[in-house]
């Protein structure tokens, strides 16, 4: 197939540090080119690919300091991708409501993949306005806010299997990696390693629009000495420092779409601590690739049994469920199927879900 990608120009394909979108649009683009799929990616210019790259902007917007609109070069964009939409057999795009407008009315099917949170007032009347349009969730969870819209299915995200190596020896610290943001709690985070005994290792990303809640919340905190801040974490720091701990702390408080760093831990072979919240109930297997609790004093407990969990059956859930492989054979199905039929037709029953794995 003529695939079209249309990935998100604030970070490069793929991201350098933090960027979970963009790293998922990179892992599929990559693996339908190794599949034999003409891909064709539109991204920013320092993006790095196997496919066909058309560039949206010469580099990514979060690193461009002059640009100070970011909408306009997506909408530059959009418009690039349906001028030449006729050279492609599906359009997938990963930019929200963005292109509904032209792929409303265009005669080459476009796919959405909607990897945000669903349930904030202000965008529910511009999806539930293109309700017909073919979408994809990245949980079942993700989709609730928005049951009525034409979800063609769940395809949870997958990475290539070598990205990382299985670490069979737990750690002495804990891990949390993420934004620095008041939904990610990574202050219940360092409370939970207080209170378990354990140093714990930090690895945020900070937006300017969380500045004032670090140094209000966190920044106090960080000065403990068993908390130790490494910055935002590039790719290539993340194989050893996620395979050598002995946990993954991921205790969000919101309705979390997926968690990326939930399978990067479980690739590695380390189980992940994680709060009973959005898409978590669908990663985690309880006793498998680690726990799922409701409150700062279960987490303690539940690290307590880490060394019960088999690092082995991790690594395996991982690669059963969370490949690139497996995600790119699951849009490839639905590629095929809105190409054959480029019709948007649906019903209630086609949107019945399960939030059990």
């Amino acid at each position: 197939m003529r695939i079209a990608q249309v990935a998100p120009l604030i970070e490069c394909v793929p991201p350098k540090a933090y960027g979970g979108t963009e790293r998922v649009v990179s892992w599929l683009t990559e693996e339908l080119v190794k599949q034999g799929h003409e891909v064709i990616l539109f991204a920013s210019g320092d993006s790095q690919t196997k496919a066909e790259l058309i560039a949206g902007c010469p580099q990514a917007l979060r690193l461009d300091t002059e640009n100070v609109d970011k909408i306009s070069p997506h909408m530059l964009m959009v418009e690039k991708v349906f001028q030449l939409a006729k050279e492609f057999d599906v359009i997938h795009s990963h930019l929200d409501y963005f292109p509904f407008s032209l792929a409303r009315r265009s005669t080459v099917p476009c796919l959405t993949t909607l990897h945000g949170r669903l349930d904030i007032n202000e965008t529910k009347n511009i999806f539930r306005e293109f309700r017909e349009m073919p979408f994809v969730s990245i949980s079942n969870s993700q989709r609730l806010p928005l049951l009525e819209l034409n979800w063609q299915t769940t395809i949870y995200h997958g990475l290539p299997e070598d990205l990382y190596s299985f670490h069979e020896k737990q750690g002495n610290y804990l891990l949390f990696l993420g934004r620095i943001s008041p939904e990610k709690r990574l202050d219940r985070a360092i409370e939970i390693a207080k209170r378990f005994g354990m140093p714990i290792k930090v690895g945020g990303k900070i937006d300017e629009v969380d500045k004032k809640y670090y140094q209000e919340v966190i920044a106090p905190l960080i000065q403990e000495p068993y908390v130790e801040y490494l910055g935002e974490v590039f790719q290539d720091q993340k194989n050893d420092l996620i395979g050598n701990a002995y946990a993954m702390l991921f205790p969000i408080d919101w309705p979390e779409p997926f968690g990326l760093v939930m399978i990067e831990s479980m690739a590695c072979g380390t189980p992940v601590i994680a709060f009973h919240a959005g898409s978590v109930p669908e990663i985690i297997q309880n006793g498998i690739s680690g726990f799922i609790c409701n409150s700062v004093q279960e987490a303690v407990e539940a690290l307590t049994y880490i060394p019960s969990i088999n690092r082995k059956h991790c690594r395996a859930e991982f690669e059963k469920r969370f490949s690139a492989s497996q995600m790119a054979k699951e849009y490839l199905s639905i590629y095929e199927k809105i190409s054959l039929h480029n019709n948007y037709t649906f019903t209630a029953a086609d949107n019945k879900i399960s939030l059990g794995v």
